[in-house]
């Protein structure tokens, strides 16, 4: 699970800003919001960030996605840059090092990992555990001049010359240890688990124009998704599905092939486009004792986002996992948006959802969130990022009995965008 994570100079963010899961002393809600480690550490289920539009919500995901990345998807090139931008308001962020470092349980051993980083190069970088106490499981610098890694193991690790020789030798200085590790034939556990961390538990991160579908369908067929957790989720949610089907066709249709063919693809292509079988969704809906059988492709936005969801649901529920979702609300009406985390929260035990939204209406009620679930961004003077949560404000400003929604859409909470009046003067130019 995470425990918090923090992200200085990268995209819109300048200074260094945190996100943490640990939830504060409050009882509220505490029997479907926390997940009780056997470390004793509190953590949430859920975090909502809130903010007007290009206050730097999606960069915090983004962050989180791009730390995923680096560590599993290592560049195979020295040449290859690392596909990030630092702040670029400023004189001197561009030139310096950006950092990204994030706390985590991991069958129930807390770590600790950070990562500090040019465009070019990873620069330092080192993770900690506790077990119990804190102790040190690597250090690495980059050599820049010479673009070459070097790596210190702490002493309560255990390895050996030949391991940390191959680990060097597989870990480019655009690349992460642990990255690098993931291309070795070494076996050292601590670097094991902290990759099969990232790997199962935090999960890619959703768009709002991600496509769920195709992902969903194959979970369905591999037997890691129950078609009837499925379609059990979509009748709770008023979709008046009854089944789903998924049909393969097998043959490519005349006219796609003359396509390819027209394209000039090579052969091979066209035979592995032909062999590798399309899928179709179909929906059955039970309409007054009739069933009717429709497409997915014909179903609605709000239809095909939330099929995805209930995937995303089945997953969070039966497993332990991470997923970040941008704009969590898209395509979807507000009460089934909140019908989805009220489901995630009472059934899931060990799972985490990061989103942002701009679903006001969740704030109108305090019986479905918790101050320290809620968090906002912000543009300073200088345009960069700040994040900041809704526990953080004094009762000077929010008390017991505060309407949060109104108390946000006054401005007292900022996150909201400062808007001019309404009236446009076109100039009179031809154009």
């Amino acid at each position: 699970m995470i425990i918090n994570f923090s992200v200085q100079n990268f995209g819109s963010i300048k200074e260094k800003q945190v996100l943490s899961f640990e939830a504060d002393k409050s009882k509220h809600l505490e029997d479907s919001y926390l997940i009780n480690t056997n470390s004793g550490i509190r953590l949430l289920k859920l975090a909502l960030i809130y903010g007007a539009n290009a206050s730097g919500k999606t960069t915090v995901l983004l962050a989180l996605e791009f730390l995923r990345d680096i560590v599993l998807e290592p560049e195979e090139k020295k040449t290859d840059e690392l596909d990030f931008s630092p702040f670029l308001f400023d004189e001197n962020t561009p030139n310096q090092n950006s950092v990204i470092s994030i706390e985590f349980i991991q069958n129930e051993i807390k770590y600790f990992y950070e990562v500090e980083f040019l465009t070019k190069a990873i620069v330092n970088e080192k993770l900690d555990f506790y077990n119990p106490s804190k102790a040190n499981i690597y250090k690495r610098k980059t050599d820049l001049k010479n673009q070459l890694t070097e790596i210190t193991f702490g002493n309560k690790i255990k390895t050996d010359k030949a391991s940390e020789k191959t680990l060097v030798a597989n870990t480019l200085w655009n690349n992460t240890v642990l990255g690098g590790f993931l291309k070795t034939n070494i076996d050292i556990k601590e670097l094991k688990e902290v990759a099969d961390w990232f790997k199962s538990y935090l999960n890619p991160l959703v768009f709002s124009r991600t496509s769920l579908e195709g992902f969903v369908t194959s979970r369905i067929e591999k037997g890691e998704i129950s078609k009837s957790d499925v379609i059990n989720i979509l009748k709770k949610a008023d979709f008046n599905i009854s089944d789903l089907s998924i049909n393969k066709e097998v043959k490519m249709p005349p006219q796609i092939e003359k396509v390819f063919k027209a394209l000039d693809l090579p052969d091979e292509e066209i035979e592995k486009i032909r062999n590798n079988p399309s899928r179709e969704i179909v929906f059955e809906h039970k309409i007054k004792d009739k069933r009717y059988k429709l497409p997915l492709k014909y179903e609605s936005e709000g239809t095909r986002r939330y099929y995805g969801f209930a995937g995303l649901l089945a997953l969070l529920i039966k497993n332990s996992m991470a997923i970040p979702i941008d704009e969590l609300e898209a395509s979807l009406h507000p009460d089934l948006c909140i019908h989805f985390i009220l489901s995630f929260l009472l059934n899931s035990e060990n799972s985490q959802i990061i989103a942002t939204t701009h679903n006001r209406e969740i704030l109108n009620n305090k019986d479905i969130f918790r101050n320290d679930s809620i968090w906002f961004t912000d543009k300073s003077e200088n345009c960069s990022t700040e994040l900041y949560s809704l526990i953080d404000f004094d009762t000077s400003v929010i008390r017991d009995t505060s309407n949060i929604l109104n108390a946000y859409k006054s401005g007292k909470l900022k996150g909201t965008p400062n808007l001019g009046d309404y009236f446009i003067d076109l100039k009179n130019e031809k154009i």
